[in-house]
């Protein structure tokens, strides 16, 4: 924010460093985190600092870090790094705004998976808006109507966060503390229901504008398409994240009565966006816009965990209802991260094609696979592993979700299959043959650019920046579709700790 603006290249380079510093750095929390404390069995909050920040109220400067928001660190980083070093190369226009706003959009991310005070929490989720909203605004490409889906982002979060702050202080009326870790031992409206109710369901509209859930996903599309490439990255890979871990790290311990009464509503619209998202996306012309809309049927089956989770808070007594409910958290936890790396994947090849293309209709490819090789191997990989194929990352996340979900709503669960099926179409027939197969037609399209803007007789293949953009999470689904349990050892901890106390 201090350098000239003038001088882009410095601030590019400033920029990569400086972002890359937060990535070592949560390796390092990962690894401390699981040598301390998950080879002991413990999924415990760590490394809390909890100094008084606003006396007056009660409101304190409280973080921590466990085994549900490490990995979600960890995700935050590594996004916002290759975010910040792919867009080095490809933002030429108001240079010094763009990596002010998407650093301090990467703050406004990180807060929030470490607050542990509701006011904070707040805070650091009405960070991330204001960055995002400019950077669909002035970034988004004008037939996209950058504008229009800028504003309704905003509005929509915005009003999301309405509820939010009602129900934070219904719970400081509840328990006389914003801290989330208290006002979890102490219950909140344990003696009002009605309240109670009122708070949860504040609460998740709040949580579900920002997953988004059907019916609230409607923003999601526009912003998506409008958005330059690494603000769609974040955006599905890190900022849908927000909700669902709020919904986790608040709703489940604080509203247990609540959640376990309306959890089969929050599974029942996890199953709905899921089936609804994946027929949309197979509709879609617009490479980015399908992308968009597999996000709403992805997420869907993070709700569809959730909600398990919750409806088996009402069986209690039921023989291996613990383990079902373990399982379907692990797998929403787990769906969070996986997709968060597919799909941040995927945006970043739509950005490749469209940096020489500029468009995205999928009409006018065809038979690219044999003119740009590693960028359909790169896809083929993403594509894959959003479908969930076994032995890539995606797969697992939906395992486990599906196995919890069986044994607790299995009538949703088995609807919620169908939105496998339809993904496999999409992304086979909709992607991987209308954009990659067939004979390679020159006069489909004969608008192509390098990805520096010179033009060229065809499509180039992935430069060296790209492949370095690219590389290592096509390199994160291959070694977590492995070895799931690198990440599944934080999420199943924490999983267990939250669930014993509620069980």
């Amino acid at each position: 924010m201090l350098m000239p603006k003038e001088d882009t290249k410095r601030i590019k380079q400033f920029s990569i460093v400086w972002s890359f510093i937060p990535l070592v750095l949560s390796a390092w929390l990962a690894i401390d985190y699981w040598v301390r404390f998950l080879a002991h069995g413990s999924g415990e909050m760590a490394y809390q600092v909890n100094l008084s920040w606003i006396r007056a109220l009660g409101v304190n400067y409280h973080i921590g870090a466990d085994g549900l928001s490490i990995p979600l660190i960890f995700l935050t980083a590594l996004l916002t790094f290759l975010g910040v070093y792919y867009s080095a190369r490809v933002v030429r226009k108001r240079v010094k705004e763009f990596f002010v706003l998407f650093l301090f959009l990467s703050t406004g991310m990180f807060g929030v998976f470490v607050a542990l005070d509701l006011i904070l929490f707040y805070v650091f989720w009405e960070i991330g808006l204001v960055p995002m909203y400019f950077m669909i605004g002035i970034w988004g490409q004008a037939k996209d109507r950058p504008q229009y889906a800028a504003i309704k982002f905003f509005l929509y979060t915005l009003a999301g966060s309405v509820f939010m702050l009602l129900a934070i202080i219904g719970v400081y009326l509840s328990t006389g503390t914003f801290d989330i870790l208290k006002a979890a031992e102490v219950g909140v409206w344990t003696s009002w229901p009605l309240a109670a109710t009122l708070s949860f369901w504040a609460f998740f509209v709040a949580f579900a504008i920002k997953v988004p859930s059907f019916p609230f996903h409607t923003w999601l599309p526009d912003a998506h398409t409008a958005a330059p490439t690494a603000g769609s990255v974040i955006l599905a890979g890190v900022l849908l994240k927000l909700g669902a871990y709020g919904i986790l790290r608040i709703l489940l311990p604080l509203f247990p009565q609540s959640f376990a009464q309306f959890g089969w509503i929050v599974a029942l619209l996890g199953v709905i966006g899921i089936v609804y998202g994946a027929f949309v996306s197979l509709a879609q012309t617009d490479l980015k816009r399908l992308i968009a809309y597999s996000s709403v049927s992805h997420m869907g089956y993070v709700l569809l965990g959730i909600g398990a989770t919750a409806v088996a808070l009402n069986m209690r007594g039921q023989e291996g209802m613990f383990k079902n409910a373990t399982m379907a958290f692990n797998g929403a936890s787990l769906q969070m991260f996986m997709h968060g790396i597919i799909t941040g994947a995927l945006f970043f090849l739509v950005g490749v094609i469209y940096e020489r293309a500029h468009t995205r209709e999928l009409a006018k490819f065809g038979g690219l696979s044999a003119v740009v090789p590693v960028f359909y191997a790169t896809m083929m990989f993403a594509g894959f592993a959003s479908l969930g194929l076994p032995g890539l990352a995606g797969f697992w996340a939906e395992f486990f979700t599906f196995r919890g979900a069986f044994g607790i709503v299995p009538v949703l669960a088995i609807i919620g299959v169908i939105g496998i099926v339809i993904t496999a179409a999409y992304i086979l027939f909709r992607i991987i043959q209308n954009v990659f197969l067939g004979e390679y037609d020159p006069k489909k399209w004969d608008h192509w650019t390098t990805v520096d803007g010179e033009p060229a007789d065809g499509p180039t293949d992935m430069a060296t920046f790209e492949k370095v953009t690219l590389w290592p999470l096509v390199a994160v689904m291959i070694i977590l579709g492995i070895f799931p349990s690198l990440v599944l050892n934080f999420f199943n901890q924490t999983a267990v700790d939250i669930l014993s106390r509620l069980f």
